[in-house]
C-alpha cells in the first residue's frame, strides 16, 4: 500500500511499483489508509512522513502498539538526524525525497521478501509443493511454469485446501484495486491451472460459490 497525498507523486510511485510486479494500493490521508489496512493483508505499507490528515509516524506507531505486523517504509523530506532516528524505531525503513524510483522499488522488495522469509517456507496439498521463497511450484516433483496471477491463485487455494474460496476472494488477492479484471478473467485462469497440474485433478468448482483445491 501506498499512502501519499501529492497525486502526482503517488500515481508515480504506484506505476514503478506495479511496473516491477507488484500489486498496489493506493490511497491519499490517513483514514483511507486505516480502512484499507483493516481490510487487506499487506506485505509492505509506504508512508509519505507528513500527510494534510496528520503525521504518519505517530499513526504508524499505534498500529504498531496494537500489534501491527506490516513492515513499513517512510518518506520524508524531513532528512534530520532526530527524524531518521524517529522513522527507524516505528519504521522499518526510511527513504528521503528526492529519492531514486529504483532504489524505493528496492527498498520495497527488501521488505517484502522479510514477510515472505517469516512465512512458511512450503505449502503442501498432496503431491503438489509451493515454495513460497522461490517462488516455485511442483507436482510429484516435477517443476511448473505459472505465471504471478496463476501462482497467487494457487496459493490462496492451497492455504485453505478443502475449503471453498470465493471468486471474490481470488480476485482481491490476485488483482490489485487498479484492475478491472473481466467477468472470465477467473475461470480462463482456473482452467491454464487445471491443464498446468495435470491428472488427476485437483482444483473443483464449487457451483455458486468459487473454487476448492484437495489432495
Amino acid at each position: 500500500m501506498v499512502v501519499e497525498d501529492d497525486e502526482n507523486l503517488r500515481l508515480a510511485i504506484s506505476g514503478s511499483l506495479r511496473g516491477a510486479g507488484f500489486a498496489v494500493d493506493a490511497v491519499g490521508d490517513l483514514p483511507a489508509a486505516d480502512q484499507a489496512l483493516w481490510v487487506n493483508a499487506y506485505d509492505c505499507a509506504v508512508f509519505d512522513r507528513m500527510l494534510p490528515s496528520g503525521d504518519s509516524l505517530a499513526y504508524v506507531r499505534s498500529r504498531r502498539a496494537a500489534g501491527s505486523p506490516v513492515p513499513i517504509l517512510f518518506l520524508t523530506a524531513r532528512d534530520g538526524v532526530a527524524d531518521r532516528v524517529a522513522g527507524l524505531e516505528h519504521g522499518d525503513d526510511y527513504l528521503v525525497k528526492p529519492f531514486a524510483v529504483a532504489e524505493l522499488v528496492a527498498r520495497v522488495g527488501s521488505l517484502c521478501r522479510r514477510v515472505a522469509s517469516g512465512h512458511a517456507a512450503l505449502l503442501r496439498c498432496g503431491d503438489l509443493e509451493i515454495d513460497l521463497g522461490r517462488h516455485q511450484v511442483r507436482r510429484a516433483g516435477v517443476l511448473l511454469t505459472l505465471t504471478a496471477k496463476e501462482f497467487a491463485v494457487l496459493e490462496l487455494l492451497v492455504t485453505h485446501q478443502g475449503k471453498p474460496v470465493t471468486h471474490g476472494e481470488l480476485i482481491a488477492y490476485a488483482w490489485d484495486e487498479m484492475a478491472t479484471p473481466k467477468s472470465n478473467v477467473l475461470p480462463v485462469l482456473v482452467g491454464q491451472l487445471r491443464r498446468k497440474l495435470h491428472q488427476p485433478p485437483m482444483i473443483h468448482t464449487v457451483p455458486e460459490v468459487g473454487y476448492r483445491i484437495d489432495p
